[in-house]
């Protein structure tokens, strides 16, 4: 993404939420929340057998004096707590200890060791993204639709996203399951697609299944995907290839409306099964989330400016 970064003013009182089993207990590997506190930070223990509302607990500890907030976990994790964090124009700081981390990723941050990100507080730099929000919900990554979301339904979609991908979705867009969508943005209409994705940002062009990464996190940009079914075997090919099927893609600053002729919609939001009231207005916040982040990254790479890009219909590959 584009560094548009300042140096960050010290907080006197870091709070830190931490899921102690996602990717399979990463934060314990990596002693998480004994280097967190060594720094000074408060940590709160997501207990499994006691669920709870997790942007609840950020807000409760804002209001006990919190000035800075960070999530070490998935990227579901991560957008329920940076709703908080810029809501209250706190910092926000990502611990990626999930399994996949496509908005640490985004970042430049270090996935390999999720501790490394706790340099933040100690030798750090701010950067103002961007937040998606479907409805009334925050998505740092995407929101995702018809067989998109399907694949967020699956058990094994959570190891293994491009393997469960290559094995749902041909028989899925095969069958045409699920309710009638229709997808409007800007002047544009697509009536019936099979599987949407709209995002914080667009993927890059080459990226059809939103499974890898965006150029940017501050463009103002939503990125929408929205396909059109094939033969089983032909989206089978193109998803191991890379290669997009029916296709229309759009990066656009205006809302955009998924409708269907059902009541609520099954979604994925940044990897988790929800559901939401139709028609879902999805639109974007520009800059409202302040990440700070390691002054040094192992992803961090400056990008030219995004610009809007029209509409396009991808033709079928011979």
């Amino acid at each position: 993404m584009t560094d548009q970064a300042s140096r960050p003013v010290a907080v006197r009182r870091p709070y830190l939420i931490v899921n102690p089993r996602s990717g399979g207990g990463k934060a314990s590997r990596f002693r998480v929340v004994d280097k967190a506190r060594a720094l000074g930070a408060q940590v709160f223990l997501i207990d499994p057998s006691r669920p709870q509302d997790l942007a609840d607990v950020a807000r409760q500890a804002v209001d006990d004096g919190a000035d800075l907030l960070g999530a070490a976990g998935g990227d579901g994790t991560q957008a329920l707590i940076a709703e908080v964090a810029a809501e209250r124009g706190l910092p926000f700081v990502v611990i990626p200890a999930g399994t996949r981390n496509h908005f640490a990723m985004d970042l430049g941050l270090d996935r390999a060791d999720p501790s490394a990100a706790l340099e933040a507080l100690t030798d750090g730099m701010e950067l103002r993204v961007d937040l998606g929000f479907a409805g009334e919900r925050v998505f740092v990554n995407n929101v995702s639709f018809g067989a998109y979301a399907a694949l967020v339904q699956d058990p094994a979609y959570r190891d293994d996203k491009i393997g469960t991908a290559v094995r749902i979705l041909p028989e899925f867009l095969a069958r045409h399951e699920g309710p009638e969508l229709v997808v409007r943005a800007e002047l544009l209409t697509v009536d019936g697609p099979d599987a949407v994705l709209v995002s914080n940002n667009p993927y890059q062009v080459d990226d059809p299944a939103g499974l890898g990464r965006r150029a940017h996190l501050d463009s103002g940009l939503l990125g929408l995907l929205a396909a059109t079914a094939e033969t089983p075997a032909e989206t089978a090919r193109r998803l191991r290839s890379g290669q997009p099927n029916r296709l229309t893609r759009l990066a656009t600053p205006d809302d955009v409306i998924v409708d269907a002729d059902v009541p609520v919609l099954h979604a994925g939001l940044d990897g988790e099964a929800i559901s939401l009231p139709t028609p879902v207005r999805c639109r974007i916040s520009p800059r409202v989330l302040r990440v700070w982040v390691p002054r040094h990254r192992p992803g961090a790479h400056s990008r030219r400016p995004l610009t809007r890009r029209p509409p396009t219909q991808d033709s079928p590959l011979p």
